[in-house]
């Protein structure tokens, strides 16, 4: 007899992930043992010596590979938000930087070949017409009026978090070594807001960020925005899948699935700001241990950007005051990643070189040097003595 799998459990196991197994701890440790092996001073070119442990472990072999093919993804999607006058800019504007983006025009573009990256765009919710290339996985056009009505159906948000799982599988399976994730979309910042305060309990005002550049009376609507739908995501609790429903869109929720199944295929990611930090506390609760494979390119100004990169641990490459989005802080601190990865990789051992100073055995950089051993105390000195001379007779 045929078994058929329900609408709603396939839209229930959307967003169920294998457990996450983090990166080789041994290997990190050969790494940080190898560092200390190098032509210089131990720990002295600091987080760099962090992050290339860190690739290590996500390559699971020390030294590790340099990157052979860097991929940016740039999740586009509207939001119906946006009508509220979130934004500083039309939403027609997503549509047109798409196709920037296709013709090589755009901040992404030019930093994605600075870093030896390469992009990729997919139009998930795009409102306007797009080129057959990037729409392949488009789910719908725009999202809900999030401050009085859902973003996605149950069945939309299915099909998005499905749409980032396969993107991730083709890029992975295209032999993509460390990826970048991006956005664009007019008004995204407001439900990416949504999601952050719902996730950590923060209250709207402190997730409440300029943008694309509102003014002050832009401010105000895009707070009162995030207030109202903040009372209808919370009552979904901490679902992360009712959240995208609720309060995301469907280009946060394929980021989302994206993040997740990178993570289960054990392949580094490099995050962006905001957008793509709203998508990653959602694949966090999904797939726990997702986090330990990401690595925070840089810190937005966005004032929630903060709170996600507290809330999932992470410490950003670079702190450059940017707020565009596409995937551009991520890209600016990629050859920072690659320059880790090559040190490791590249740089002469004491031995190798033939430069004294280096630890004696491997192991040596592992072990801290001993205690000094305790002192004893020094005896007091014996206590003086006196002669009493006898009276003189006068």
């Amino acid at each position: 007899m045929e078994v058929r799998v329900s609408e709603d459990k396939a839209v229930e196991d959307a967003g169920v992930f294998p457990p996450i197994t983090p990166p080789d701890d041994e290997v990190r440790e050969r790494a940080i043992a190898r560092h200390a092996q190098l032509t210089k001073p131990a720990g002295s070119l600091g987080r760099l010596e962090e992050l290339g442990a860190w690739i290590a472990a996500c390559q699971g072999t020390c030294p590790p590979k340099p990157f052979e093919r860097a991929r940016v993804v740039v999740f586009a999607g509207d939001h119906g938000i946006a009508a509220e006058g979130v934004s500083a800019y039309p939403s027609e504007v997503t549509a047109q930087m798409v196709a920037n983006f296709l013709a090589g025009g755009a901040a992404v573009n030019v930093l994605a070949a600075a870093a030896g990256a390469t992009v990729r765009v997919a139009d998930i919710a795009v409102a306007g017409e797009t080129a057959p290339m990037v729409s392949k996985y488009k789910v719908r056009t725009s999202s809900g009026l999030i401050d009085r009505e859902d973003a996605l159906s149950a069945e939309e948000t299915a099909a998005a978090l499905r749409a980032g799982r396969e993107i991730a599988d083709e890029e992975i399976d295209g032999g993509a070594d460390i990826l970048v994730a991006g956005d664009m979309g007019i008004g995204n910042t407001t439900p990416s807001a949504v999601l952050i305060a719902a996730l950590t309990g923060t209250e709207p005002v402190a997730v409440v960020g300029r943008g694309t550049g509102i003014d002050d009376q832009g401010w105000i609507r895009k707070t009162a925005a995030i207030r109202d739908a903040l009372r209808r995501a919370r009552k979904v609790g901490a679902d992360p899948v009712g959240l995208l429903r609720t309060a995301g869109g469907a280009d946060i929720a394929a980021m989302a699935g994206f993040l997740a199944q990178a993570a289960a295929r054990r392949t580094p990611v490099v995050l962006d700001g905001v957008v793509v930090g709203a998508a990653a506390m959602v694949a966090e609760e999904m797939a726990p241990g997702s986090r330990e494979w990401w690595v925070a390119g840089h810190r937005s100004v966005e004032p929630a950007h903060t709170v996600v990169l507290d809330h999932l641990d992470l410490k950003p490459i670079l702190d450059f005051g940017m707020r565009l989005g596409e995937g551009s802080g991520a890209l600016t601190a990629l050859p920072v990643l690659s320059a880790a990865t090559k040190i490791l990789a590249e740089m002469a051992t004491f031995a190798d070189a033939g430069v004294s100073g280096g630890p004696t055995t491997p192991s040596d950089a592992l072990t801290p040097p001993p205690a000094p051993e305790p002192q004893a105390a020094p005896e007091p000195p014996p206590a003086p003595t006196y002669t009493v001379a006898p009276p003189l007779d006068l």
